[in-house]
């Protein structure tokens, strides 16, 4: 009995020694077999470093007023009798635009007229007896006096006459019609808009720690939808006051506008520019990567212990991480990478650090990039 339970301990030992010592033979060839796998090659993009001349730009959004921009009214009441604009349509100042009945105020006109007329003959005549001395120089008195009342109740008619016609008060485009003909319209009735786009107001904001890096004359960039390039122009006003409730500052830009392509109270985009900056380090944003350690990029460098006699040299991404400072046109200027550097712009979602590489720079995004906003700018 006793035999017999000795052989089932030696039976359970050899068992249990078998499974473990099987267990940890696996574990091990495991790990041998993955320390001698690597990951294949990936497939990416690079663009280089370079240390070049920076424009940094305060971005900024807006609206845009015409230079000179109103709502046509006109002084008096009456009824529509012509319009003599059509929508859309280019004026000079002082073209009749629209004319109310004035059968009344014409024949005021001439009536005054014939007043007029009538005492400029009877002062005529006057002197010519005050010259002969027949006349008494009271007479010549009163003829003058009465011609004078005559000339201005004859201006007087004019300038009334003159009230029932809207007349454009500068160069402009003129916008639709708000009234009708055989309308009754009161003062103040608006009969349509005048703009003069030919130069444009730009208003926006910026923030109070702004002020320090804005100057009167200095060149913005306006962005508008629809167009490649932007318009270029120049800051013209700056508020003394900043806005207590939102710390912003209020600003007023003037841009040329060529061709008429913006219209008056557009959005747009603003780029204020700034002094031109040498040797500043920048990389399309595609080739930064975020982490919750800090932004870095992948490096494109040869391997380490690559041969080397190899014809083409084996390549690996090493993780590097940078600090990122100013962004514009789609670049960001960056720190903690030398000058050269081949760095990952597209494809490196999947990579790992260490990762063997091939570079395809067939389709690169990061080539549509651009530099500052003002390059190719539109005048």
């Amino acid at each position: 009995m006793v035999k017999r339970f000795i052989i089932a301990i030696i039976l359970l030992g050899l068992v249990g020694g078998g499974l473990v010592g099987f267990n940890l033979f696996r574990d091990k060839m495991i790990a041998q077999f993955f320390a001698g796998m690597t990951a294949p090659p990936a497939t990416v993009s690079t663009v280089e470093a370079k240390a070049g001349d920076w424009t940094p730009v305060i971005e900024a959004i807006g609206t845009v007023n015409a230079a000179r921009g109103v709502e046509l009214t006109v002084e008096t009441s009456g009824v529509v009798k012509e319009i003599r604009f059509k929508p859309g349509a280019y004026v000079k100042a002082g073209d009749v635009l629209l004319r109310l009945d004035d059968v009344v105020q014409q024949a005021d006109v001439s009536a005054a007229r014939s007043a007029y007329e009538q005492t400029q003959t009877d002062l005529t005549r006057a002197r010519e007896l005050a010259g002969r001395g027949v006349a008494a120089g009271a007479a010549l008195d009163q003829s003058a006096s009465t011609a004078r009342s005559a000339a201005a109740q004859l201006a007087r008619a004019e300038a009334v006459l003159a009230q029932r016609q809207l007349t454009a008060p500068f160069d402009g485009v003129v916008g639709l019609p708000r009234v009708d003909p055989g309308q009754y319209v009161a003062p103040g009735t608006i009969i349509a808009t005048l703009q003069d786009a030919s130069e444009l107001r730009v208003d926006f904001s910026l923030p109070e720690q702004t002020l320090s890096d804005l100057r009167l004359g200095q060149k913005i960039a306006v962005h508008i939808d629809g167009e490649d390039k932007p318009f270029l122009g120049e800051l013209t006003g700056i508020d003394p006051r900043v806005e207590p409730s939102t710390r912003l500052v209020a600003l007023r830009g003037s841009v040329p506008n060529a061709g008429g392509r913006i219209a008056p109270e557009q959005f747009v985009r603003i780029d204020v520019i700034l002094p031109t900056e040498a040797g500043v380090i920048s990389l399309p944003q595609t080739a930064i990567s975020n982490s919750l350690y800090g932004d870095f990029v992948y490096l494109v460098q040869p391997k380490a212990d690559a041969p080397a006699d190899a014809s083409t040299p084996a390549l690996e991404v090493r993780q590097v991480f940078v600090k990122t400072g100013r962004r514009t046109g789609g670049l960001v200027e960056v720190s903690g990478i030398e000058p050269g550097a081949q760095v990952v712009s597209a494809g490196q979602n999947r990579l790992s650090n260490g990762q063997p590489a091939i570079v395809n720079n067939d389709v690169n995004p990061a080539a549509a990039a651009t530099g500052p906003a003002v390059t190719g700018a539109s005048e």
